[in-house]
């Protein structure tokens, strides 16, 4: 007889029906699993082992053939753990093959029999409620589970307790959703000081969902503007809490399997690789592009980055999603991300100071900016240049209007793009996300702004993308204002935003 047990495998987001298949024959004693494993699959027979002694029972000196088809799909992670445990205990009929033929089951596996937290738990249950099917996973992630909707959750914390429940001697109560505790509030965008058109730019770009550029010495308030653009961002509905999470359940960061509705704020280091930023390595996880999904990248030191990690994000940053191509895998990741990025005008950052500038500028400035290219400076739809803080402003009181003002400005105007978006017919909520043929529709130009546009193309050379950027922003500024259609003062301090860097 051959036992079978449901689990799965991942493929990028999607998660893959696969069938562990049980059989144990006569011959030389052997445990056996094949099926294109990985090494943390192939080690799951000596977890399993401890596992079933831990709980009192003995593998037969058999030949055991595990199989997990279909066989020419890559196998990988310790969630097979739980599913291969299940089919071995079926088959020395310590369960009956009805006892979990409706359920698609991952856990990684104890030697002493308890049931380990894994990745990718959200998604399998998402696949599982989309077959009609239940799932069995860790007691600590049954809240994560228990969001993909209609499904029966077992969550057992050790496997002696999964059997009492089959067999009837102990209930598993059904976990519930869960929801991350919030943590302390964002910073205030009252601690900064000064600095009130980088405040502006924030503002915007938090409306309309805009990548934002900041260009200025060392400590004129690059970083802490970028760590309150969250705190002006509407929290994620449910479908986007879910969407992210399944990306963040993926790569093990849901803590204790609860969901968060904060929007993900990314910050990796300038010495990041590109696997790391993007995606991929032998497994090809997401990167994190991806863990930002529907919130915030921010990359500080920009030019710092390797040249092929950031030449890597103008497809992603175009198209809302990355592909990982491997010799043994091809996956995609969504990566709709807001990018936030900030650099000094040179090396050592004091290029507009004569006292403290290098002997160099501006060609110093020339070179360091060069690093950026300028299709990637083009998806860039605000540039704006963050002064040195004067002595007076930082003398002066806290600014009467913070995080909280803006943030409500933000909402109103979002549901604005929202509402219109939805009236359209379209599959996009920002202004961002706006292009071609629609674009055109919800953004008209009068006759003013249509010649005043038309002579800044002509003057700054603007190519077809920053056209459309620039009618973007315009977009955001009309909707800050209630909504009406763009005007030409719109368009006016929306081209203020283009190309601040010298020599571009």
């Amino acid at each position: 007889m051959t036992a079978r047990v449901r689990t799965v495998a991942f493929q990028g987001v999607d998660a893959l029906g696969v069938d562990v298949q049980v059989q144990m024959a006569g011959g030389v004693p052997a445990f056996t699993i094949v099926g294109l494993p990985d090494k943390q699959v192939a080690e799951s027979k000596e977890r399993v082992r401890g596992a079933l002694t831990a709980i009192g029972l003995g593998l037969p000196g058999k030949r055991i053939i595990v199989n997990l088809a279909p066989a020419d799909l890559a196998k990988e992670g310790t969630h097979f753990d739980l599913p291969i445990a299940l089919a071995l205990l079926i088959g020395l009929g310590a369960l009956s093959p009805d006892d979990v033929a409706q359920h698609v089951c991952l856990g990684e596996l104890g030697l002493d029999g308890s049931i380990a937290s894994v990745a990718g738990v959200l998604p399998a249950a998402m696949f599982a409620a989309r077959q009609g099917l239940n799932l069995i996973c860790p007691k600590s992630q049954g809240g994560e589970a228990a969001w993909a909707g209609e499904l029966d959750v077992l969550a057992p914390d050790h496997l002696i307790q999964l059997i009492n429940h089959c067999k009837g001697r102990q209930i598993l109560s059904a976990p519930k959703p869960q929801l991350a505790e919030e943590e302390a509030l964002y910073p205030d965008l009252k601690d900064i000081k000064g600095q009130e058109s980088a405040k502006r730019a924030l503002e915007i770009a938090a409306a309309g969902n805009h990548n934002l550029l900041m260009v200025g010495p060392p400590g004129s308030g690059k970083s802490m503007l970028a760590q309150r653009l969250p705190g002006l961002l509407p929290p994620l509905d449910p479908a986007e809490a879910l969407e992210t999470s399944m990306i963040h359940s993926l790569a093990g960061h849901l803590q204790d399997g609860k969901l968060r509705r904060r929007r993900p704020f990314r910050d990796p280091h300038h010495s990041a690789s590109l696997p790391s930023l993007v995606g991929g390595g032998q497994r090809a996880r997401p990167g994190e592009i991806s863990l930002a999904h529907l919130g915030v990248l921010f990359l500080d030191e920009l030019p710092e980055f390797q040249r092929a990690t950031l030449e890597a994000l103008r497809q992603p940053l175009e198209s809302g999603r990355v592909s990982i191509a491997r010799a043994n895998a091809h996956v995609t990741y969504p990566a709709r991300v807001q990018l936030v990025a900030a650099m000094n005008p040179c090396p050592c950052g004091h290029l507009d100071d004569p006292q403290q500038a290098c002997g160099r500028a501006p060609r110093c400035a020339q070179d360091y900016q060069s690093r950026i290219s300028g299709p990637l400076f083009d998806r860039i739809d605000l540039h704006i240049e963050v002064p040195a803080v004067s002595a007076a402003d930082l003398t002066l009181p806290p600014p009467a209007e913070g995080s909280v003002e803006i943030a409500a400005r933000v909402a109103k105007a979002r549901a604005i793009q929202a509402e219109r978006y939805r009236t359209k017919g379209a599959a996009i909520r920002t202004n961002a996300e706006c292009d071609g043929e629609l674009l055109e529709q919800v953004a008209p130009l009068d006759e003013p702004s249509r010649k005043l546009i038309t002579q800044a193309i002509e003057r700054f050379r603007l190519s077809a993308r920053g056209f459309h950027r620039v009618l973007r922003v315009a977009r955001t500024l009309a909707d800050l204002e209630g909504g009406g259609p763009v005007k030409q003062i719109n368009v006016a301090e929306a081209l203020t935003y283009r190309r601040v860097l010298p020599g571009r």
